[in-house]
């Protein structure tokens, strides 16, 4: 019984699985975690992505001003100290 506990009993030495085991596993894994998830209703979705796009938006037109505005007062600089 002792040299069961320290060499692992009867239990049958076994092989890694493979690599398309391990894909299979994983795919079913993704499948399982899929079903857990709680899906945003059709109104939510559009909520979020409008909010999205706005954010988006204004981003991109803070950006274009900042590069505006800096690209103004560099080609000044530059020009004042030639």
């Amino acid at each position: 019984m002792a040299t069961e506990v320290m060499t692992g009993g009867d239990r049958e030495l076994r092989s890694p699985p493979g690599r398309i085991a391990r894909f299979i596993q994983f795919l079913r894994d993704v499948r399982n975690e899929l079903r857990k998830v709680t899906w945003p209703s059709f109104d939510e979705l559009k909520k979020a992505t409008t909010v999205i796009i706005i954010f988006v938006a204004v981003l991109g037109i803070m950006i274009g001003l900042m590069d505006t505005f800096f690209q103004w007062v560099f080609v000044k600089l530059v020009a004042k100290l030639f």
